[in-house]
């Protein structure tokens, strides 16, 4: 374990070398996933014909791929220890789409077999949830699920900032043990994305777009936003939800881009505002049965994804701002 330990921290310090030079984990997961592809003869033509952030990349991923391919003979060999890790410093642990996509268990195809669009169902009872949904991985989209919520009537940007601002030690809670996950934005922490400008924080003409997510796991926080919202009523009577709150919130363009995350069970996420249309795209090794899917998600729907086993993005529509509230369960 103690090796296992140090070719991840010499991992994650190549690739923080990395984003000094300006090379994000996306061109890295993109160039890696090409790379593999091509045949010698190709690689030379290619390389010939890439700027000079590209060669960059390729001298990263030079360096890393030794470590890469000790991880993968590790986690292949000693696979359960190594993913229980992963698992226990996963606030310590960027989701990096390339690290995660060589320490990830293969996907179970036959999840998505013949599934051409994302299921919607009306007042779904629990044992059809169960059966059909709670632990399928098959996504669905629940729609009129948070009827008597009255986090559709609360919850905005002025509401959840003036929780935190006035909430001892709440963002430094959430920097130290939470997660947060600035996007396309130019925020470091929570505190930074909740002291911008009233002007952009309702995205006045001229004024740049924002969005960002992350993890509460501060418990007064925790107490004041479930008043507001309660256990999706179809989920199984004897699963167990997690204590954490997930919220994403941000105005029209791109939300989230193409990832893999890294939580294990499976996830629900209510629209509390706004309009969001998520895509999912199957695992590589299951690009030959599966398919990529849109869902368009509105205000009271709440959509059930697992989302370790889908690569999803999200897109944020024109008009309202869009928060999503959600959590694990099991």
């Amino acid at each position: 374990m103690d090796n296992q330990i140090k070719l991840v921290t010499k991992f994650l310090k190549l690739k923080r070398e990395a984003k000094r030079k300006g090379i994000s984990d996306e061109e890295v997961f993109k160039i890696f996933k090409e790379e593999k592809d091509l045949n010698q003869n190709e690689q030379k033509s290619k390389v010939n014909e890439r700027s000079k952030k590209r060669n960059l990349t390729l001298i990263f991923l030079a360096g890393i791929l030794p470590i890469i391919f000790g991880v993968l003979f590790m986690f292949y060999n000693q696979k359960e220890d190594f993913v229980d890790s992963i698992r226990e410093a996963r606030c310590a642990v960027d989701n990096s789409g390339l690290f995660i996509e060589v320490a990830r268990p293969l996907t179970n195809c036959e999840m998505c077999r013949n599934l051409y669009h994302v299921p919607i169902e009306y007042e779904i009872s629990v044992d059809d949830f169960s059966k059909k949904y709670a632990y399928t991985a098959v996504p669905v989209l629940i729609k009129d699920a948070t009827k008597n919520w009255t986090a559709m009537n609360t919850f905005s940007y002025d509401f959840l900032k003036e929780l935190y601002v006035n909430t001892s030690d709440a963002f430094e809670v959430t920097e130290e043990e939470c997660q947060f996950f600035p996007y396309k934005t130019d925020f470091e922490t929570l505190e930074e994305a909740f002291n911008m400008t009233d002007d952009r924080a309702h995205f006045k003409e001229g004024e740049e777009t924002w969005y960002f997510g992350w993890s509460n796991c501060h418990p007064d926080i925790s107490t004041i936003l479930r008043k507001h919202y309660n256990r999706p009523y179809f989920l199984p009577n004897d699963s167990e939800s997690s204590s954490l709150d997930w919220i994403f919130m941000g105005g029209s363009g791109l939300g989230a881009f193409v990832h893999l995350d890294y939580v294990q069970r499976p996830s629900w996420q209510a629209q509390i505002s706004g309009k969001k249309t998520w895509t999912l795209v199957p695992t590589p090794e299951c690009e030959d049965t599966c398919h990529t899917m849109n869902v368009t998600v509105h205000k009271g729907d709440i959509f059930v994804v697992d989302t370790n086993q889908w690569y999803h993005s999200t897109f944020i529509h024109p008009g309202e701002v869009s928060i999503t509230i959600g959590s694990e369960y099991d």
